[in-house]
């Protein structure tokens, strides 16, 4: 493991979770062949297929159906990388140009995703015109989305529909008592929840997503923030959960911040 908390190692040798080719040891021996190949040859989730392709990621999603207590979108600089902080929004017919323009002076490009800066499944319209749009100018592209999961059983079939094949949704609990220390409040069913109601409304339906998603197919990534004090010693019972219901990985980041950060 290096300093940044990422597990290196050599590819060929079958290392978990880096698409050693068809090695016993990938750690996905619990997946069928389909889902393991998709891994295998995705930039995201495959050290060498990092190396060899190349992914985008399109902001076109502004609004967030959930409150989260780390959350932070307010700075914005030249050397930014948290999730949810973006330079400029794109409309759905921006995000196809880019892409358009991306795949011509890159072609590695293999894969275009929908990350926010708010939730993708939060702000619908623009999430799926952007895909159709991509799709029309750019089939040959997989297309994947990062979402917190509260809108994911709404949204499956349409998923699938447009061949979204990589999913990515956080879960930082599954205990409603840890969920509610973590997220505040949802906007659910046009009103706002807060509390022990919003936390429970959020796990069932963050699972009830996942395990449909990968019923029908879809590679299904789980991120968490690990919060020390909060849920750190949960998250084993949030990784036994997830991949109950299909999801492949469960990627960890730890928190790192400041009070003055207003985090």
């Amino acid at each position: 493991m290096d300093a940044s908390g990422s597990t290196t190692c050599d590819p060929a040798a079958g290392c978990p979770g880096v698409g050693g080719e068809g090695a016993p040891g990938d750690g996905l021996e619990h997946l069928p062949e389909a889902l393991r190949a998709k891994v295998r040859d995705h930039p995201c989730y495959s050290e060498r297929a990092h190396h060899h392709f190349a992914r985008l990621h399109v902001a076109v999603a502004p609004g967030c159906n959930l409150s989260c207590n780390y959350c932070n979108r307010k700075y914005d600089c030249a050397n930014e990388s948290r999730p949810g902080v973006v330079s400029e929004v794109l409309t759905p017919e921006e995000a196809a140009a880019k892409t358009l323009a991306v795949a011509h002076e890159i072609p590695q490009l293999s894969v275009v995703g929908i990350a926010g800066p708010g939730d993708a499944l939060a702000n619908p319209r623009r999430t799926f015109e952007t895909f159709e749009r991509i799709r029309e100018v750019a089939p040959q592209l997989r297309l994947c989305l990062s979402t917190n999961g509260l809108a994911l059983p709404d949204y499956v079939d349409d998923l699938v529909a447009l061949e979204v094949e990589h999913v990515t949704v956080t879960v930082n609990a599954i205990d409603p008592e840890i969920g509610a220390r973590i997220h505040p409040s949802i906007l659910f069913e046009h009103r706002r929840r807060r509390g022990l109601e919003a936390a429970r409304i959020l796990v069932q339906r963050q699972l009830a997503g996942i395990e449909a998603l990968a019923a029908r197919g879809v590679l299904v990534k789980v991120n968490s923030v690990a919060i020390p004090g909060i849920n750190h010693q949960h998250l084993p019972v949030v990784s036994r959960a997830v991949r109950q219901r299909g999801a492949f990985l469960h990627n960890v980041m730890p928190l790192i911040s400041d009070p003055s950060h207003g985090t």
